[in-house]
């Protein structure tokens, strides 16, 4: 099914996600987790998706300062066990979910879309004429 024909989040989807992304956070600061990939790297959680049944969470990272994050969530999916552990004890609910990492792309997107406004082939057209000198 595409996204476009998903309804938008709940209200609880929305606060359980953000929760959740707090929670994550506070947990890879307290720089605890001894993989590798993870131990010492600074880690921003930048959304955390929760599905209807909140049973499954998606989480969305990337690298502090940018950079690649495929180590970085190869590294949080050998660890996600003890993240789900710990999120168990710091948020209350009745199941805690089933916790899965990916890499945010937001920001490379958001970049690419302002290169791509700032070139000149594309601002000639973006440019109306009578804002030309």
């Amino acid at each position: 099914m595409s996204r476009a024909g998903r309804r938008p989040p709940s209200q609880r989807q929305l606060r359980v996600g953000e929760e959740l992304r707090h929670a994550i956070a506070r947990i890879l600061e307290r720089n605890e987790i001894r993989d590798p990939d993870v131990a010492g790297r600074p880690v921003t959680v930048t959304e955390v998706s929760v599905s209807p049944d909140l049973s499954h969470a998606t989480v969305f990272v990337v690298p502090l300062g940018g950079g690649d994050s495929t180590s970085l969530v190869a590294g949080l999916k050998r660890v996600r066990a003890y993240l789900r552990h710990e999120v168990a004890t710091m948020v209350q609910l009745r199941v805690t979910p089933e916790l899965v990492f990916a890499p945010d792309v937001s920001f490379e997107r958001a970049s690419r879309i302002d290169a791509l406004l700032a070139s000149p082939v594309v601002r000639r057209d973006i440019v109306a004429p009578d804002d030309e000198g």
